[in-house]
């Protein structure tokens, strides 16, 4: 038996009835992609729309940047937890769009905590630093950018309380990091309670 027929009857390795399917699944996977661009550029806002003049005169329509991600990462807790960055969010409900998008991108953003303070790295490639706006709570931080070219958000949970007033960043080749003193908790003194 030649090993194209032995291998096709086994269904190796994905194909149940022999290679020639594999045309047939390209062609589907095509369709689909084509139909979701489509999709994607009747909902793509304006500031994501760009028109350009090809060197023969033609104008052709582009859309994006769309960006998606995530990072996974093992919690203090061993358990793992994924974060997902972006201006591309996929929907998985029913009776929701199946993406949706906004205009600015949410940053990857790794917080590592320490024994006294949290350390957070946060990617922003392609702006300057004059363009990042931080702000921050005892719990929470906040980084946004408004540039022409580049949009980005992310508020960042942090673990523990930390003294904001006290915290020092550094931005340089794309990434910021923030370093932040955990507060002090404060020792009470035990009191003696009576029971009745």
């Amino acid at each position: 038996m030649p090993e194209e027929d032995r291998l096709s009857k086994r269904g190796w390795p994905f194909f149940r009835s022999g290679l020639g399917d594999i045309a047939e699944a390209f062609k589907e996977m095509e369709e689909m992609m084509t139909k979701q661009f489509e999709n994607l550029s009747k909902i793509s806002p304006e500031d994501l729309t760009r028109e350009q003049k090809l060197p023969d005169g033609t104008q052709v329509k582009s859309w994006g940047p769309f960006v998606y991600g995530y990072s996974v990462t093992v919690g203090p807790d061993g358990k793992p937890k994924v974060t997902e960055f972006g201006n591309l969010k996929p929907e998985t409900s029913t009776g929701k769009k199946l993406v949706d998008f906004e205009e600015k991108r949410e940053a990857l953003a790794d917080v590592i905590p320490g024994e006294n303070e949290i350390r957070v790295i946060v990617e922003l490639p392609g702006v300057e630093k004059e363009d990042i706006k931080l702000s921050g709570k005892a719990d929470k931080l906040t980084i946004s950018v408004d540039a022409n070219e580049r949009k980005y958000y992310k508020e960042v949970e942090l673990p523990t309380k930390v003294d904001i007033k006290k915290a020092t960043s550094k931005y340089k080749n794309g990434v910021l990091d923030i370093t932040i003193p955990k507060k002090k908790e404060e020792q009470t003194k035990s009191e003696p309670m009576k029971i009745e």
